[in-house]
């Protein structure tokens, strides 16, 4: 049986005890409720049993965890520490006096484990608020609605298997706008925006109205800030497809960006929804709403597929048809419902005038570079280091590539710090190609970064052309120890060298040298300025919603 160590057991001796008795539990749970649970914590380990520990004497649950059917009894000893020290509810951090369980298993273990800490643990037959806690839940899992309407849940599903075959966003860019007219189940027309240019997030939206589309557009360009704009998100009126993996990936892969286009179809899975300013996100859709959405796909499938050609024309072309769309009924027949879709290239240039307006205001103020993020290859091996002195008059003469430095660099301290990114051989060479055709690496720098939604902040490395492109090498966490101590040592060593410092390119990812590049590996060096963050004068950057 594990131990608390001694450090721990002092610390949960220190809070205060107050006369109350807990109830604790674990329980399997219905995968209708594990399903609720899931989309409410959004945590994918979640299993299928949960850990509960409520203070009776205050009726509220001080924590809750979902934990695998295999998880061993520590898992209920963590959750209670946690209940103790950093309860959910908005409740202080105290020991309780007693602890009731319905277990002998977890009353035996509880006794071992918390012998040290003046806590009685009673078996008791009956736990009657974690009792009405689980039946709670249970209604709530079976009064829960199904995402879509039964009977017609295959049918969209067929219809976004069919959006997804024609990959719209290959054609048409999310300002050309395609309306659909309708004129049943209270909806007139809808408009739809593609997603799926900037590669990341590929769906349809469709717009109840013009003005919705419009007002969220118009507050995307404006660069509010991002309560603002998840404000604005939330404030969208429209239905809407959208795509992702079903696949899981493992660890090694989650800092990964994965093109979901690169992906069979068997693995992409599609999400229906709907955004209203009164109802927020809801990945819902009742029967009006599925039988809206089922038309409304099926007419853009028709319309797009015998007019593909002409969309993908330099303009955007004035084009119109009507379909006949069969609609399943309740009772087994088939209404045809008739339909009209139309591109609407004035308030495609409307759209689009937005955004040439805000480059201008832009451009009025300054320039701004756009960050790209294309250069280096993914699954690169990446390092800030040093490469001694004799190395550097090595590949001087020796590399494959070399950009030297405009003055003879001072040969103090132990080496030229360097940014090293290590990949294949061909993805090494078009890297050094890109940056010859760029004229160049002209400085490295580290850039202050935010994830908003994940409320994180990062140290962006980025690395400088010749011409002004701006390039990401790297995306690094701020708290990170490990990567605060090796930016230090190497700033310290550019002090050294009066400001220069240099991007090594190396292959042999794939070999024994890997993470270790040796002589022979090394095929390009830039020997180049390191700038501090205020130099580079772009400020924060900071991650925006795509739509």
């Amino acid at each position: 049986m594990a131990a608390l160590n001694r450090s721990t057991l002092r610390r949960l001796q220190n809070l205060p005890q107050i006369p109350s008795v807990w109830e604790g539990d674990r329980r399997p749970l219905s995968n209708a409720d594990s399903h609720m649970m899931l989309e409410d914590d959004n945590d994918p380990e979640a299993g299928g049993e949960c850990i509960l520990w409520v203070d009776g004497s205050e009726g509220v649950v001080r924590a809750m965890d979902m934990v695998g059917p295999d998880a061993g009894p520590e898992a209920i000893v963590r959750a209670l520490l946690r209940a103790m020290e950093h309860p959910q509810s908005p409740a202080p951090a105290v020991r309780p006096q007693k602890i009731v369980v319905k277990n002998r298993e977890i009353q035996f273990y509880l006794r071992g484990v918390l012998q040290d800490l003046a806590i009685s643990i009673d078996y008791v037959p009956e736990l009657p608020l974690i009792d009405e806690i689980f039946r709670g839940m249970e209604e709530v899992a079976v009064n829960r609605p199904p995402e879509l309407p039964p009977q017609y849940a295959e049918v969209l599903m067929e219809k976004a298997a069919q959006i997804w075959h024609d990959a719209p966003w290959r054609t048409l860019r999310e300002h050309q706008i395609i309306s659909i007219e309708i004129n049943q189940w209270d909806v007139a027309s809808l408009y739809v925006s593609v997603l799926g240019q900037g590669r990341m997030d590929y769906g349809v939206l469709l717009y109840r109205s013009l003005e919705s589309l419009k007002r969220f557009r118009e507050r995307v360009v404006n660069d509010e800030s991002f309560e603002d704009l998840e404000q604005a998100f939330l404030g969208q009126d429209c239905l809407f497809l959208t795509f992702e993996s079903a696949a899981d990936f493992d660890e090694d892969d989650e800092d990964e960006e994965i093109d979901l286009a690169d992906l069979p179809p068997s693995e992409i899975e599609p999400n229906f929804g709907n955004l209203h300013p009164l109802e927020g996100l809801r990945s819902i859709l009742y029967e009006e709403e599925a039988l809206t959405m089922l038309v409304a796909l099926e007419a853009f499938h028709r319309f797009f597929r015998n007019s593909r050609r002409k969309l993908g024309a330099d303009t955007f072309p004035t084009l119109s048809s009507r379909y006949r769309i069969p609609v399943p009924q309740p009772d087994g027949e088939i209404q045809q419902i008739s339909v009209k879709v139309s591109t609407m290239p004035e308030v495609s240039v409307e759209l689009l005038e937005m955004l040439d307006d805000d480059d201008d205001d832009e451009d009025d103020e300054f320039e701004m570079p756009l960050l790209r993020d294309d250069l280096v290859p993914p699954n690169s091996f990446l390092s800030l280091g040093v490469v001694p002195w004799q190395t550097v008059e090595f590949l001087r003469g020796n590399a494959q590539f070399h950009q030297s430095a405009e003055v003879d660099i001072k040969a103090d301290g132990d080496g030229l710090p360097v940014v090293m990114i290590q990949t294949s051989n061909p993805k090494a060479k078009t890297m050094i190609q890109d940056l010859k055709e760029a004229g160049g690496v002209k400085a490295i720098c580290f850039n202050p970064g935010e994830d908003p939604f994940q409320d994180e902040q990062y140290d962006l490395g980025i690395l400088q052309a010749q011409n002004g492109e701006l390039y990401l090498f790297g995306e690094f966490n701020e708290n990170d120890p490990v990567h605060q101590e090796a930016r230090k040592k190497w700033e310290r060593r550019c002090q050294l060298t009066n400001g220069w410092c240099g991007l090594v390119i190396a292959k042999g990812l794939m070999g024994a040298s890997r993470g270790q590049p040796q002589f022979k590996d090394m095929i390009a060096l830039f020997e180049v300025r390191w700038v501090s963050a205020k130099d580079l004068g772009i400020g924060p950057l900071e991650l925006m919603p795509m739509f």
